[in-house]
């Protein structure tokens, strides 16, 4: 069975303002309409521009916000009016707000957890070691909080979600102010509680490579509606977004010309040639090969980013 359901879930606002001495109101949707579930074990990214709904399905799915309208199950019971009962089975990481305590040093604010959430002292001691472990919190341990570097904190707060074996686990951000190591570290950490434990994660992030390196499912939402639900490849596949062609040739040339692709750039002997989506590369190829000094080439597939680009213009 799903892990998470929500079905028709809106929730709207109202937005109080002022012009001399009239007082106006207006209702704003933050989330309208929106279906979705998730089985257990899945990462699903959750993505879209700011302002689109995604802290509030977050919210709403962990019990902070009540839907206007619909239904949300969340581990079979519904977050609003078992907000207790599902602490203990879920973790959570909203971007750089931390669940630890700012004057404790981190071991200390594992040991309150471990308090809060009745976790057996044999298991807490379990965890903690390999999370230690695995998101090299060895030299942090005695420190406290507030004199942690973002990154480092950020490590602290993804261990303190997950100490007690949540279920499920809400990640906002979690690799903001990690260097390009911490963040590999983090992303492999991640993958290999979901494959030995079965949580399930749902992410929510502006770096998209924290997508494709994680993710198996990406849910897009704009302006409180599901514009997109699928895996990556049809994410791409979607949109529609054109291929590329790199040419690398034994001397510097113009612009290539052949048929099917339009050259977007050329840097001495490298020239960047686009192409539709779909269009298998190999008759371009041909084509380079038959009338120009080929050297290389590649085919290199459009960005994610770039593809989220066009949705959000769209």
């Amino acid at each position: 069975m799903p892990v998470i359901e929500l079905e028709n879930v809106s929730r709207a606002f109202t937005v109080r303002s002022r012009t001399g001495l009239r007082r106006t109101s207006r209702e704003v949707r933050a989330v309208d309409d929106l279906s979705f579930s998730v089985e257990p074990g899945e990462i699903v990214g959750y993505i879209g521009p700011n302002g689109a709904g995604k802290s509030t399905t977050i919210k709403m799915l962990t019990g902070i916000l009540v839907p206007s309208g619909g239904s949300i199950r969340v581990a079979g019971v519904d977050p609003s009016r078992h907000r207790l009962k599902l602490a203990k089975r879920i973790g959570v990481v909203f971007g750089q707000r931390t669940t630890l305590w700012w004057d404790l040093p981190l071991r200390d604010s594992f040991a309150v957890l471990r308090r809060l959430y009745d976790v057996p002292k044999a298991r807490h001691q379990e965890n903690l070691a390999t999370f230690v472990d695995l998101l090299d919190l060895g030299d942090l341990l005695d420190v406290p909080v507030r004199q942690l570097s973002l990154g480092q904190r950020m490590r602290g707060d993804i261990a303190a979600a997950l100490l007690h074996d949540p279920e499920i686990v809400y990640l906002d951000e979690p690799t903001i102010g990690l260097d390009i190591i911490s963040k590999t570290r983090l992303r492999e950490f991640l993958n290999q509680v979901n494959a030995e434990r079965r949580t399930t994660v749902i992410l929510t992030t502006h770096d998209l490579d924290d997508i494709e390196a994680l993710c198996n499912r990406v849910m897009v939402i704009d302006h409180g509606h599901k514009v997109y639900d699928g895996t990556l490849e049809g994410l791409r596949a979607s949109q529609g977004a054109p291929r590329t062609l790199v040419v690398d040739l034994a001397t510097s040339a113009g612009p290539i010309s052949i048929d099917g692709a339009t050259v977007l750039k050329v840097d001495g002997p490298r020239q960047w040639l686009s192409f539709p989506a779909g269009t298998s590369a190999a008759p371009l190829v041909a084509q380079v090969a038959a009338n120009y000094p080929l050297v290389d080439l590649s085919v290199a597939e459009p960005t994610i980013e770039e593809v989220i680009a066009r949705i959000y213009a769209s």
